[in-house]
């Protein structure tokens, strides 16, 4: 076999060597490119997941602020409320204390009308 077959065997045999092994290496690159296509359908899968919990979170934060703030109109209204019972029964105090006070004047001028009506009679008993 003459050198220059021999060469051009060698040749063709380290050609179909290196198509082997480039198809190899093209095998290995698809399925890393796969494996990374499927990653990035996970991450895409979990930010989507996320992304509707954020935005429950978000719409159950809303509702508890606006329970709070109902909370803090319903306190409000009842500490007006509180304030109006305070000062009426400040009021209902100070007029039971008046009433108290008409109340021992009455019985110390019906003490004195009866001492008067006593003395009348005694005077007219006597004449």
């Amino acid at each position: 076999m003459p050198i220059a077959a021999a060469v051009s065997r060698c040749t063709l045999w380290q050609i179909r060597r290196q198509i082997a092994q480039m198809q190899g290496a093209t095998k290995e690159s698809v399925g890393a490119i796969q494996e990374i296509a499927a990653s990035i359908v996970s991450v895409n899968q979990s930010a989507t997941t996320i992304a509707a919990a954020v935005e429950e979170q978000g719409a159950a934060t809303k509702e508890i602020a606006r329970n709070v703030q109902e909370a803090a109109q319903g306190t409000q209204e009842v500490s007006t409320n509180i304030v109006g019972v305070n000062k009426s029964a400040s009021e209902t105090g100070d007029m039971a204390h008046s009433l108290l006070s008409a109340a021992e004047e009455l019985t110390q001028q019906s003490g004195r009308l009866g001492k008067a009506c006593e003395d009348f009679f005694a005077r007219i008993r006597a004449a």
